[in-house]
């Protein structure tokens, strides 16, 4: 899961750079460069692939999320929602850290699972964790005050 994003550039522009069909490139096209190295930098599609090719289930077979999660996060966001209504640009920046630490935690738990060769039923938990990790990202992206859930949707 650690990659070192200098690192991921270089190789990139390295291969973009053999890609350009004016000087002999290979097969790969540049769209496709672009997306595995769009892949590479954000750590959660990056752990997404790293299971889906590990054989685990895809968000769509699995929506389980932690014991307790959802109804930990119904009330957080309750607070959240009163306190932004008082407060909005403190809460928010508050709130945003927060998001941020949570998202920090999510990720190094999916890291250690995927270095430990999670298998089989594991590979459930890996996905149990994803889905708290996005629900945690849907949540840092509607603090923003410019926030459009139909922006959002057509992705």
């Amino acid at each position: 899961m650690d990659l070192d994003r200098a690192r991921i550039e270089r190789a990139y522009l390295t291969r973009l750079s053999g890609a350009h069909p004016d000087l002999g490139g290979d097969a790969v096209s540049a769209s496709d460069l672009n997306e595995a190295r769009d892949v590479l930098v954000d750590p959660e599609r990056r752990a997404n692939l790293l299971l889906e090719l590990a054989g685990g289930p895809g968000a769509s077979e699995c929506r389980d999320l932690p014991d307790g999660f959802l109804m930990e996060m119904m009330e957080l966001r309750q607070r959240i929602e009163e306190e932004v209504e008082a407060d909005p640009e403190s809460a928010r920046a508050t709130w945003e850290e927060w998001g941020r630490g949570k998202r920090e935690a999510h990720a190094a738990e999916v890291g250690r699972m995927l270095s430990e060769g999670a298998g089989g039923a594991d590979l459930v938990a890996v996905r149990v964790e994803l889905n708290a990790w996005r629900y945690i990202e849907r949540l840092i992206e509607q603090l923003d005050p410019e926030y459009d859930p139909a922006r959002v949707e057509g992705r």
